[in-house]
C-alpha cells in the first residue's frame, strides 16, 4: 500500500511559493535570486548546472528550488554557498519523447521545475560545509594522484557516484558489463565497512563494538549522502546490528519490509526512484532466493566446483530480481552480469576496503605520504577497469530488448515469482506459462512494422521497423543529433540500422558517430543529398525514396505501411498544382513538419493522406540528390 500510494500520489509536486509560478508571468525576463547551493555543481563543457534551495527572488520571499546555469563557469558553484544570481528563469526543456526523459523530468524528480540562466553571478557568503568539504578533498587527492580514471573510480567507491560521477565512456562500460551497482553506493560498500568494523572490534566490549559499527555507518551515509539505496543500506545494517548483538534472530526479509516502509512513511517519492527500486529489488533477492539457491548449486555442481555456489547465487539472485525493472526502464540487460560479477570479485572487495581506508587517511595525511600508500589502490583500480572494458566488448553483452509495456513486465514479474520465492515451489507451473505468453507478446511488437517520429526543437528523427530492423531519416547530422538517434534506436532495442538518411545540406564532423549506428548512411555532399527523385535506400521491407521532383516529398515504407513525409509548406503548395499526381495512392499517413493551414489539411484528407501528423517551428529545404547505394 505504501508502495502504491508513493507510485500514485508521492510524486512532488512545486509549492505555492515556488519559482516554476513567475513562468507564466516573467517567462525569459530578468529577475534576481538568492539562495543556497545543494550540490557542487558540475561542468558540462563550457558551463556549470547547480541545485539551488531560493530563499528570495527580486528581493520577495520564495520557498522552492531552480536549476541555475552558468555560461561561461569561471567560478565553479559549491555547496553550502549564498549565491545572488541575476538572470533570465525558463522552463526546463522535456524530453523529445517517453522513452527519452530530458531535463524537465529529471529536475522534477528533484523538485525543481524552473530554470536560471544566470547572466551575473556573486558569492554572498560560503558557510563552513566540513562533510562537503571531506568529499571534495577526498575525490580531489585521488585524482591528483592517481588520475583521472583511476582517481574517479576509487572515488566512486567510497562516496558513489551520485556525489562525484565516473567518466561517460567508463560508466557505460560497466553498465554493459553488469557492474553498475559498484559504481552506486549501496548496500554492497556498507557491508565491506561493517564487516571490516566487526572484525577489527570482535574482542573489543560490546559499547565499544556497537560504537565504532556506528560510527562506520554514519560516516558512510554522511559521506554517500541521503541516496534512497544508502538509506536502506544503512537502515537494514543498524536494525540487523542491533538485532545481533541482543542475540535475538530476525528474518532478512522483515528487516528489508520494517526499512522499506520507514523509508516510504518518511519520502513518499521515492517509491518512483529508480535506484530505490533496483535496490529493494536486489536485496529482497540476496534475502530471499540467495540463500536456497547457494543449498541448489552445492547440489547440482561438481565437488570441486561447488566452492562457487556462494558467488553464483548473490549475482543470479540479485539479477533476476532486477531484471524486470532493467527491462521496464531502460530496455535492456546485461547479458553477462553473473560472469562478470564472478570475475571482480576477488578484486572488488579489497580494493572496495582499501579505497575507504585510503579516504580516511587523506584527510589527514601529507600528499607526499599519500602518493606512495595509493599505489596498490590505483593498481588495482586499474586492473579493474582493464577487466571491466574486456567483458564490456564481449559479443552482445548489452542485450537490447526495447521497452516492453508496463502490463507486460508486470506478466513477467508474476512468471518470475514462483521460480525466485521457495515459498511459492508449488505455483510454478504458472511460470512455464506466463513467462513464454511476456516473452512472445514483447516479441510480436518488436517484429511490428512502425514509424517512431521525434520532435525536438528544431531537430527531426523518424525511426521505420519491420521484423526487429530499422532505419531513420534525421533531419539535421551534427554529433549531437546523432546522440539522440543513438538514444532514440536503443530505446526500441535497435543497436544499429539498416540504413540512414541524413536531409543536412551540412554534414559536419557527426559522421564517425552515424557511421557507427548504421550500415549504410546517406548524406549529403557540397549541399547535395545522395539520392535522386525515383530511386531508393532501401534493405528488406525498408525504404525510403523521393516521390517526385515537385517540392520532393518522401516517401518512407516500413512494411505494409506507407508514409509519406512533407517538409516545408512550399513543397505542398507545388503538390497542391498537380493534383493528378497524387489521386488514387493511399497513405498510411502524412508527416507534416510545419503546421498546415485548415484547407492544406481538408485537402490531403481528400487526397488520401491517412492520418496526418505535424509539429509546429520547423525550417528548412532540401538539396537536390544523387544516389547514395
Amino acid at each position: 500500500m505504501l508502495l502504491l500510494r508513493g507510485l500514485i500520489w508521492g510524486a512532488p509536486l512545486p509549492s505555492s511559493s515556488d519559482p516554476s509560478h513567475l513562468l507564466a508571468t516573467r517567462r525569459d525576463s530578468t529577475v534576481e535570486l538568492v539562495g543556497q547551493v545543494l550540490a557542487d555543481a558540475r561542468r558540462f563543457d563550457d558551463r556549470c548546472v547547480a541545485r539551488l534551495d531560493v530563499f528570495r527572488i527580486d528581493r520577495l520571499r520564495r520557498s522552492g528550488r531552480s536549476e541555475l546555469m552558468l555560461r561561461p563557469c569561471a567560478k565553479r558553484p559549491l555547496q553550502g554557498w549564498i549565491v545572488q544570481v541575476r538572470g533570465q528563469l525558463r522552463e526546463p526543456i522535456s524530453g523529445p519523447h517517453s522513452l527519452l526523459p530530458g531535463s524537465a523530468e529529471r529536475l522534477a524528480q528533484h523538485g525543481i521545475w524552473s530554470r536560471l540562466d544566470a547572466e551575473t553571478f556573486s558569492v554572498l557568503r560560503q558557510p563552513w560545509t566540513p562533510i562537503a568539504t571531506a568529499r571534495r578533498r577526498i575525490a580531489q587527492r585521488f585524482h591528483d594522484i592517481a588520475g583521472e580514471e583511476r582517481g574517479g573510480l576509487m572515488s566512486a567507491l567510497v562516496l558513489g557516484s551520485a556525489q562525484f560521477p565516473v567518466g561517460d565512456e567508463l560508466r557505460q562500460a560497466f553498465r554493459i558489463a553488469g557492474l553498475s551497482h559498484c559504481l552506486a553506493a549501496s548496500g554492497f560498500h556498507l557491508s565491506v565497512l561493517l564487516a571490516a568494523s566487526l572484525a577489527v572490534s570482535r574482542r573489543w566490549p560490546r559499547l565499544l563494538r556497537l560504537s565504532l559499527a556506528a560510527a562506520s555507518l554514519l560516516i558512510f551515509l554522511l559521506l554517500a549522502g541521503p541516496q534512497p539505496s544508502v538509506v536502506r543500506a544503512v537502515l537494514m545494517g543498524a536494525i540487523a546490528l542491533l538485532i545481533r548483538e541482543s542475540s535475538q534472530r530476525a528474518s532478512g526479509f522483515g528487516v528489508l519490509l520494517f526499512s522499506l516502509c520507514v523509508m516510504l512513511l518518511i519520502h513518499p517519492a521515492w517509491a518512483g526512484s529508480i535506484g530505490f527500486q533496483l535496490s529493494a529489488a536486489a536485496t529482497a533477492g540476496l534475502v530471499i532466493t540467495a540463500p536456497a539457491l547457494e543449498t541448489a548449486l552445492e547440489t547440482w555442481l561438481p565437488r570441486c566446483l561447488a566452492c562457487l555456489a556462494p558467488a553464483l547465487s548473490i549475482p543470479c539472485s540479485a539479477l533476476f530480481w532486477t531484471l524486470p525493472l532493467q527491462l521496464l526502464h531502460f530496455g535492456s540487460a546485461p547479458l553477462y552480469a553473473v560472469i562478470s560479477n564472478l570475475l571482480v570479485s576477488p578484486l572488488l572487495a579489497p580494493l572496495t576496503l582499501l579505497c575507504m581506508l585510503l579516504a580516511l587517511i587523506s584527510l589527514i595525511c601529507p600528499s607526499s605520504v599519500l602518493s606512495w600508500l595509493i599505489v596498490p589502490a590505483s593498481s588495482m583500480a586499474g586492473w579493474l577497469i582493464a577487466l571491466v572494458r574486456w567483458i564490456s566488448q564481449w559479443p552482445s553483452a548489452h542485450l537490447l530488448t526495447g521497452h516492453p509495456q508496463p502490463w507486460l513486465v508486470g506478466l513477467f514479474a508474476l512468471g518470475l515469482i514462483p521460480c525466485l520465492v521457495p515459498s511459492a515451489q508449488r505455483w510454478r507451473g504458472l511460470s512455464w506459462i506466463l513467462l513464454p505468453i511476456g516473452v512472445l507478446l514483447h516479441g510480436l511488437g518488436q517484429l511490428g512494422d512502425g514509424v517512431v517520429a521525434v520532435y525536438h526543437g528544431q531537430h527531426r528523427w523518424l525511426l521505420a521497423r519491420h521484423h526487429g530492423r530499422a532505419a531513420m531519416v534525421s533531419r539535421y547530422a551534427g554529433p549531437r543529433s546523432c546522440q539522440m538517434a543513438a538514444k532514440l534506436a536503443a530505446a526500441h532495442g535497435h543497436a544499429r540500422l539498416d540504413w540512414i538518411l541524413l536531409l543536412d545540406p551540412a554534414v559536419g564532423d557527426g559522421m564517425s558517430c552515424w557511421r557507427k549506428l548504421g550500415n549504410t548512411v546517406a548524406s549529403s555532399q557540397q549541399g547535395r543529398l545522395l539520392v535522386q527523385p525515383g530511386q531508393r535506400l532501401a534493405s528488406s521491407g525498408l525504404s525510403v525514396k523521393l516521390a517526385s521532383r515537385l517540392g520532393q516529398p518522401i516517401v518512407l515504407r516500413a512494411g505494409r505501411q506507407r508514409w509519406r513525409l512533407i517538409a516545408t509548406a512550399q513543397s505542398l503548395a507545388a503538390l497542391q498544382q498537380r493534383p493528378g499526381q497524387v489521386v488514387g495512392r493511399r497513405w498510411t499517413g502524412t508527416w507534416l513538419w510545419f503546421q498546415p493551414s485548415r484547407d492544406q489539411r481538408r485537402w490531403l484528407l481528400q487526397q488520401g493522406a491517412g492520418q496526418i501528423r505535424a509539429v509546429r517551428g520547423f525550417a528548412g529545404s532540401f538539396g537536390s540528390l544523387k544516389p547514395a547505394l
